[in-house]
C-alpha cells in the first residue's frame, strides 16, 4: 500500500505530525509561526517549520494527500474574547481553505475547540463546513475527549475529517466511501492521574498544609471523571465576602483547584504559562504537576526533548493537540482514502 503523506499547518510542537508518523505517513511541509514553537519543532524533527501562512505561495507546496491544521482557537475560545472571524486570527482558517482550493488533498483533518459549535450562534461552523463543501469535501464533525483515547485528562475538541469528493455530488455517497466517526476507536481512560506520575519530584512542587483547604467529601463526575477535592488558599476580594468564605470566591477558579489523582485532570490550558497545575496524592498530600507529567497527559513520550523557558513549554503542551486522540481518527482516515482509492 502506498505511503500516504501531509502536510502540518500550524504545527505548533507536533502532536498531529507524531500521530501520523506512527501511521506511516510521511510529513512533507509542516508551518509554524511561534518562535519557541518553532525551536522545540526543530529540535525534535530536525526542520525549522517558521512559516506566515498569510503570506505562503500554495502552489509552491509539494502534492500531499492529507492536510492537517490545528487552526488557532483563540478567537473561538470561551477562554478568550470569542470575536471569531472578526479576529484576524479566526480569518486564519480561510487560508486553510486557500491551501486546500490549491492542491486538492485527498483528505483534511482539522482540530479545535469545543465551543466553534456554538459560537455565534453556531453560524461559525456553517460557515466553516459550507467553505469545505463548496471546494468539493464530504466533511465529518465530532467533539471528541481525551479522556476517552488513554489518556487520564478531560478535554473536549471539535475534530473535522473531510474527504475529497471525486465523484459528482448527488453520487458522493453511492461512489465515495464517507468518513464515520462511529468507527474510531475509542479507549475509556482505565489510567488516572496517578497511574503518569514521576515517582520522585523536586520538593518545591509541593504546597505546605496552610496553602490549601481540602473537601471533607468528594466524588468523581461521570462524563469527566474529574474528582474536585480542595483548593489553593487564595483571598480573591474581603468587601462582601462572609468571614470563613474568603478562599471560595477562588475555589471555583480553574487556577486555583486541586483535582484527586485517582480521577482525571481538566483540560491543560495554554494560557497557564506559570503552570499551576496542582494534584492531591493518594496520601493526601498537595503538589504542581511537572512538566513530564503535563506531556503524558496529552500522549507525548517521554523521550521528546522539551526546549525552552517552563512558562513557554506550559504554554505549547497546553495549545498542543492530545496526540492518540489524533492517532484514532487519523488511522480511521487513512482507511477511508485507501477504500476509496
Amino acid at each position: 500500500m502506498k505511503k500516504l503523506t501531509f502536510i502540518d499547518l500550524f504545527c505548533g510542537i507536533g502532536g498531529f505530525r507524531l500521530a501520523l508518523e506512527s501511521l506511516g505517513a510521511q510529513c512533507l511541509f509542516s508551518a509554524e509561526i511561534n518562535t519557541h514553537a518553532c525551536l522545540v519543532y526543530k529540535d525534535n524533527f530536525g526542520e525549522n517549520p517558521f512559516c506566515d501562512i498569510t503570506t505562503l505561495d500554495a502552489s509552491t507546496l509539494p502534492e500531499f494527500d492529507i492536510l492537517c491544521a490545528g487552526f488557532p482557537c483563540q478567537a473561538f475560545s470561551r477562554a478568550g474574547r470569542q470575536q471569531g472571524f472578526s479576529d484576524a486570527r479566526g480569518t486564519l482558517f480561510f487560508d486553510v481553505c486557500r491551501v486546500i482550493e490549491q492542491k486538492k488533498p485527498k483528505a483534511i483533518l482539522l482540530e479545535n475547540v469545543k465551543n466553534l459549535v456554538n459560537h455565534d450562534g453556531g453560524n461559525t461552523i456553517k460557515v466553516i463546513l459550507d467553505n469545505l463543501d463548496k471546494l468539493g469535501y464530504e466533511v465529518s464533525w465530532k467533539i471528541l475527549n481525551a479522556r476517552n483515547f488513554g489518556v487520564p485528562q478531560s478535554r473536549e475538541r471539535i475534530i473535522l475529517a473531510g474527504v475529497r469528493r471525486d465523484k459528482p455530488a448527488s453520487q458522493d455517497k453511492i461512489n465515495n466511501q464517507i468518513f464515520d466517526f462511529n468507527n474510531v476507536e475509542e479507549k475509556p481512560a482505565q489510567t488516572t492521574i496517578e497511574n503518569i506520575l514521576e515517582k520522585k519530584v523536586d520538593s518545591s512542587l509541593y504546597l505546605e498544609k496552610e496553602d490549601y483547604t481540602l473537601l471533607k467529601t468528594y466524588a468523581a463526575k461521570e462524563k469527566t471523571g474529574l474528582i474536585f477535592s480542595g483548593y489553593r488558599n487564595k483571598n480573591m476580594r474581603k468587601n462582601g465576602v462572609l468571614e470563613g468564605s474568603e478562599h471560595l470566591s477562588r475555589s471555583h477558579k480553574q487556577s486555583s483547584r486541586i483535582y484527586h489523582a485517582t480521577g482525571t485532570h481538566p483540560t491543560l490550558s495554554s494560557q497557564e504559562s506559570a503552570g499551576r497545575y496542582f494534584i492531591q496524592l493518594p496520601s493526601g498530600k498537595v503538589r504542581k504537576l511537572t512538566m513530564l507529567e503535563c506531556f503524558r497527559l496529552m500522549g507525548f513520550p517521554d523521550n521528546y526533548k522539551k526546549t525552552g523557558s517552563q512558562a513557554n513549554l506550559y504554554a505549547r503542551i497546553g495549545n498542543s493537540v492530545c496526540v492518540p486522540m489524533i492517532q484514532a481518527v487519523a488511522k480511521e482516515l487513512i482507511k477511508t482514502i485507501n477504500s476509496n482509492d
